[in-house]
């Protein structure tokens, strides 16, 4: 990765006591009943969505039965999803992920805190959403249509991810050495899904997946992500 480590915060004079390097967070309160009914129903139309793509196919399933598989209206399903692309692409992982960096200590490696974030969403802790994120990657790779508007959708993840490296580092997130790490660790991020999807056949929208076989892929995607992080950290060494 581009040298943007964090410097670690050291106290200006001996007598005082030595800073944390990971500030206190409180916890916020959790989302009210009107957002977690709005989950929910994102939630129910996205689910709704993959089953039909993996049964009809993607570009064979249109919105309205979507729709009526999630019981919800059309214009619902475009209330929560501008696109049909959308429906694969959108999610709730950004946010998380940019909490997770800062949950982390100021003095590691953003690549390892990086590393701790993304990964996370890939352990056996995600349960049935690291299937479900399985298949939505694969159907990315796969799709045209969703790989042309994906971009959109990783330069909103830099921004996250660069405000909360800014935060670490006490720089501003517009810094450039921020925007040039922050682009460095996505692209990497992206080739190493794409890698693993190419090469160790991630469930497909046609292809079923046991519970075994969807962490055997995980690892895989895993360990490719680690590959992808160290080569960065290790200044690209070819």
């Amino acid at each position: 990765m581009p040298k943007a480590t964090p410097p670690t915060s050291q106290p200006s004079q001996p007598s005082q006591p030595s800073q944390p390097s990971q500030p206190e967070r409180r916890p916020g309160p959790g989302p009210g009943l009107r957002e977690r009914k709005k989950i929910k129903t994102r939630q129910a139309i996205r689910r709704a969505a993959l089953r039909l793509f993996a049964e009809q196919g993607y570009e064979a399933t249109p919105v309205d039965r979507i729709a009526a598989a999630a019981d919800v209206s059309t214009s619902t399903v475009f209330r929560y999803f501008p696109a049909k692309e959308d429906i694969v692409l959108t999610d709730e992982y950004d946010a998380l992920m940019a909490e997770a960096i800062r949950e982390r200590p100021r003095d590691e490696p953003p690549t390892a805190s990086l590393r701790h974030a993304v990964v996370g969403l890939l352990g056996p802790a995600a349960g049935a959403e690291r299937e479900e994120l399985l298949a939505r990657l694969a159907l990315v790779r796969q799709v045209p249509a969703l790989r042309a508007r994906m971009s959109g959708g990783l330069a909103d993840s830099g921004t996250l991810l660069g405000e909360a490296l800014a935060e670490r580092s006490g720089r501003a997130p517009d810094d450039f050495e921020v925007r040039v790490a922050v682009g460095a660790v996505l692209g990497a991020l992206r080739e190493a899904v794409f890698h693993c999807l190419d090469h160790h056949h991630l469930p497909t929208a046609t292809t079923a997946s046991t519970t075994r076989a969807t962490a055997t892929r995980a690892d895989a995607m895993t360990t490719a992500i680690d590959r992808a992080l160290d080569l960065l950290s290790r200044g690209i060494p070819l």
